[in-house]
């Protein structure tokens, strides 16, 4: 069962974390193209431009690049991971969306790449209602979309509950309940999942070091082959811009490491990922 299950689901990244050194170009699959169309018609969509100036509060875009090792269920050991991300807040809510490339290092003979990607957003209901949605530490309520798409027949939508929570010492706490609905895979990975977002910042000088990520923690499947799994992937990173180029490039060029904990990666019971990257992040 092992191997129809690995073909199944395979090549879902990491990815969603916040990822240059020269790698000779290789030819992208044709899919990789398809999915960079997609991404490219989003960045136009979510740029300034394509928006009135009063639907926009605040956007950004970035590329990180990531070099690890000790990658399971991965053509190779060793890995290098090109990410492009967009975030923004507007006046309906939030959006989050990032696209890997990820190279596998000497992979001789065999495939050389491969892409993810993932589509997040909040429709906020405090925005909608134009008024403050305080429960206790619950400080919004939210509809959350996802959608995850990576090559071959590896697609799914989630959708349910985002909360925003105001929790001491972080910069934003934010925890989603979906449920998971496969659209490829033989509804393999259908079932339900818990994602926390968060930041915290630690003030050094007149720099700053970030400590953010998420875990997916999918606690109930539909499917006896798909085990329920936990991704932890958070993030150390140190603002070296601000202190290379001054106080005017602060949140600019961030370098640090990336930690990498999968309990049943991929859903594949026994298979635990437990490994860490370096990262250089530029944000434009």
């Amino acid at each position: 069962m092992l191997c129809p299950l690995i073909n199944a689901i395979k090549y879902k990244s990491h990815h969603r974390v916040y990822r240059l050194p020269n790698n000779k170009q290789r030819m992208l699959h044709t899919k990789g193209f398809e999915m960079n169309k997609k991404w490219l018609c989003l960045a136009l969509l979510v740029s300034p431009t394509a928006m009135a100036d009063n639907m926009i509060n605040w956007w950004d875009a970035s590329v990180t690049a990531l070099y690890g090792d000790n990658y399971d269920l991965a053509p190779s050991d060793s890995q290098t991971t090109f990410t492009f991300e967009t975030a923004g807040d507007w006046k309906y809510g939030d959006w989050f969306a990032f696209q890997d490339v990820i190279y596998f290092n000497g992979n001789n003979g065999g495939k050389d790449s491969t892409t993810y990607g993932e589509i997040s957003t909040h429709f906020s209901a405090g925005k909608i209602l134009g008024k403050e949605i305080a429960i206790g530490p619950i400080s919004d309520l939210s509809l959350a979309l996802t959608f995850e798409e990576g090559e071959g027949p590896v697609k799914s939508w989630l959708y349910g509950l985002g909360m925003d929570l105001n929790v001491p010492y972080f910069s934003y706490f934010q925890l989603n309940t979906y449920r998971r609905h496969a659209t490829g895979s033989d509804n393999i990975s259908d079932g339900w999942q818990l994602t926390p977002a968060f930041r915290m910042d630690f003030p050094v000088g007149n720099s700053n070091i970030v400590f953010d990520g998420f875990f997916d923690w999918v606690f109930a499947t539909d499917e006896d082959a798909y085990e329920t799994n936990f991704h932890f992937n958070p993030q150390l990173k140190y603002d070296l811009g601000a202190v290379v180029f001054g106080e005017h490039k602060k949140n600019k060029l961030f370098v640090g490491i990336e930690y990498d904990y999968w309990k049943n990666k991929y859903g594949v019971d026994g298979i635990d990922q437990n490994t860490y990257s370096v990262i250089a992040k530029y944000h434009f």
